[in-house]
């Protein structure tokens, strides 16, 4: 490790701050890419950096990867070990219509034009690329191996997909050290206020009535963020997971009923519901086949649905005493 500098592209992010934090405490030195695009609370995406910009070991820099000449690229990548790409434009259901045109930008074009980089400096000791479980699509064989044929539901899993076979290409023509990791529903503290967790238990401790798209029977395989982040740093120095799709995820699927009925019982309320219809795009159920995490990298998911909503809660508490929410 030593003084290993890793950049991670969206670390103001919910997963990217968390994943920065942990090399930290793990002794790497992090440069952090952020754009700050507006999807969500710019305010709260500074929030989540406040710990990164009190350490020595990490800088923080502001660009538009989809805009950036290449050259300058090149000039930000060249003094790094390791690429972890965590940016993207995020969500399901707001990557129809127009608005697909910023996933196509922010997740695909941002993609190559850091592969290109890398070719460009001809030095990067491990480019890790955070996919999504949505490239899997509505598949109902369970649990999804990573060996599977992916048919993505979304235009979001679209461009995940894109820069996934991006990633292939550039590997299998350039012999670039890649991984792609593949990521199962993350929660927990710092988590988008779009995301279902979020915004249900905002809604519990608001005393309001929470919204249900379908009839909740929807199975999720939710992994803690802290779990993730210990997964990607895993593969960091992984000389096996070169060439590699792994599957992240918490190999403990639930009905999204049941998990919403563990944030009541943490809050202390009794949920009001109002079920809508099942929204464009969303899969019936999510769950990964983690064996291959645990073969090669040595990983195993550590915290219960119950610990991480605990976690997740307490935060979002804290959040809203500060009227960030």
């Amino acid at each position: 490790m030593g003084n290993s500098r890793v950049l991670v592209t969206g670390c103001a992010g919910f997963i990217g701050s968390i994943l920065s934090e942990k090399l930290i405490e793990q002794g790497y030195e992090v440069i952090g890419i952020d754009c700050f695009t507006p999807y969500y609370s710019i305010a709260l995406k500074r929030f989540n950096l406040k710990n990164l910009t009190k350490s020595e070991r990490f800088s923080l820099l502001e660009v538009d990867l989809s805009e950036i000449p290449l050259y300058s690229l090149v000039s930000i990548v060249k003094g790094v070990d390791y690429i972890i790409h965590e940016a993207a434009q995020p969500g399901v259901r707001n990557s129809w219509g127009e608005s697909f045109q910023e996933y196509v930008r922010h997740n695909i074009i941002t993609t190559q034009k850091l592969l290109e980089a890398i070719i460009k400096i001809g030095r990067c000791r491990h480019f890790i690329y955070a996919s999504s479980s949505s490239v899997y699509g509505n598949i109902m064989n369970s649990p999804l191996k990573e060996d599977m044929i992916p048919k993505p539901y979304s235009p979001y899993g679209v461009t995940k997909l894109t820069a996934e076979f991006l990633c292939q290409t550039y590997l299998e023509n350039f012999n670039l050290p890649i991984t792609i990791l593949r990521y199962f529903t993350v929660y927990g503290p710092r988590q988008r206020p779009d995301m279902a967790f979020h915004k249900f238990a905002k809604a519990l401790l608001s005393g309001e009535v929470i919204e249900i798209y379908g009839c909740g029977d929807q199975v999720r395989d939710f992994t803690y963020v802290d779990d993730v982040a210990e997964a990607t740093i895993s593969t960091i120095e992984s000389k096996e997971s070169i060439g590699e799709i792994i599957n992240v995820g918490s190999n403990n699927p639930i009905k999204l009923i049941d998990a919403v009925k563990i944030i009541a019982d943490i809050i202390g309320v009794e949920p009001k519901y109002r079920f809508s219809k099942e929204l464009k795009g969303e899969v019936k159920s999510t769950y990964a086949d983690i064996s291959k995490a645990e073969k090669i990298l040595g990983w195993k998911p550590k915290i219960t649905i119950k610990e991480g909503l605990e976690k997740e809660i307490m935060w979002i508490k804290h959040v809203m005493s500060l009227g960030l929410l």
